[in-house]
């Protein structure tokens, strides 16, 4: 009889084992942003169709959640849960190869995607840009459609009047061409400040997203959402699937808060933040590791705070260059996931 009962619990334990799992509610969403799509002589910000093509059947096959990005910002202002392997498209800068090449492909599956315009090469009718019909084609066809401002200027080096008066001429521009401002902006080159962000957030833009990697949170700031950033040369599929399963680490108190730095200010900065949360993520802190783009692997401290809240500190021993600097930390969890934070700085 024991044997008999034994038998029994041993398949049942292999059917339940052998049905999926269901997906688990999360609090974070990969976005990828692409620019152009089978447009060789500019590699850097190009895809390949074959490789684009590739990235669409995994998203088809691979259990992702593919939404809209505004479902993906308001569920992650609103504390709402979402789909574990969430995902959202993102197009920057209007070019014609999303119209001929990317669109068919998304319609044919039924993928939502965002498009940010910058609205003076659109009015100029400039070579290799969509025009307003097609943009209002895609709106029409369920595309969002997010601003780059009007002249696609470096925000962050810009003056406020400079970045207000391009804002406000392409809010116009958006206004009389799409009958409404877009509700998120997508910074150029993906670089801003904390000036540039309040200017954004003052002029009524719900959310604002760079072009650093990393997954988007639930956080108070929704505007300097990280970007994975796909190209020919990074758009195989290692890494696609990496960036695609990654989780987000649940941070607060980033330090320092602004991501630009500017003569006088510390450089290298005092870079650190502050976990919130997850008891079982902070055990496992021995094994995060953290990156510069201009330095390589950098030094990790964790300290222990109040109310069990763990804080990391990140000493870097190189100024940072002036331009552009990624930092990305990582943390490996379970099932060949990551855990995955990403800053970026800008150096005047």
């Amino acid at each position: 009889m024991l044997r008999h009962i034994l038998s029994v619990l041993f398949v049942i334990v292999l059917v339940l084992s052998a049905v999926p799992l269901p997906a688990h509610a999360g609090n974070s969403a990969v976005i990828f942003m692409y620019h152009r799509f089978g447009e060789g002589d500019f590699p850097t910000t190009s895809i390949k169709i074959a490789q684009f093509e590739a990235h669409l059947e995994e998203l088809k096959s691979g259990g992702y959640q593919v939404m809209a990005l505004a479902d993906i910002i308001k569920a992650l202002r609103d504390g709402q849960e979402l789909p574990d392997k969430a995902v959202a498209i993102t197009i920057d800068d209007a070019y014609l190869s999303v119209y001929e090449k990317a669109w068919p492909r998304f319609k044919a599956l039924g993928f939502p995607f965002t498009l940010f315009v910058a609205t003076d090469p659109v009015d100029r009718g400039i070579r290799g840009y969509m025009s307003w019909d097609q943009i209002r084609e895609l709106q029409r066809g369920g595309a969002g459609i997010g601003s780059q401002t009007a002249s696609h200027l470096h925000m962050a080096s810009s003056s406020v009047l400079a970045n207000r008066r391009d804002l406000d001429k392409s809010n116009e521009r958006f206004k009389k061409e799409l009958g409404a401002k877009p509700a998120f902006i997508a910074y150029p080159y993906g670089e801003a400040s904390d000036r540039v962000i309040e200017l954004v957030r003052s002029t009524g833009f719900k959310a604002g997203l760079g072009q650093h990697s990393g997954v988007a949170a639930k956080t108070p700031n929704l505007y300097y959402l990280p970007r994975f950033a796909l190209n020919e040369a990074y758009g195989d599929m290692k890494r696609f699937r990496l960036a695609a399963n990654a989780l987000a680490l649940n941070v607060v108190d980033v330090t320092p808060s602004d991501p630009f730095i500017d003569a006088g200010d510390d450089n290298p900065p005092a870079f650190g933040f502050t976990l919130n949360g997850d008891e079982a993520l902070t055990k496992s802190l021995s094994q995060l590791s953290c990156f510069g783009s201009h330095e390589g692997k950098l030094d990790v401290s964790r300290l222990e705070g109040e109310g069990g809240q763990t804080r990391i500190e990140i000493r870097m021993q190189k100024v940072l260059p002036r331009g552009r600097t990624r930092i990305n930390c990582t943390l490996p969890a379970k099932d060949g996931r990551w855990y995955w934070f990403g800053r970026q700085f800008f150096k005047r």
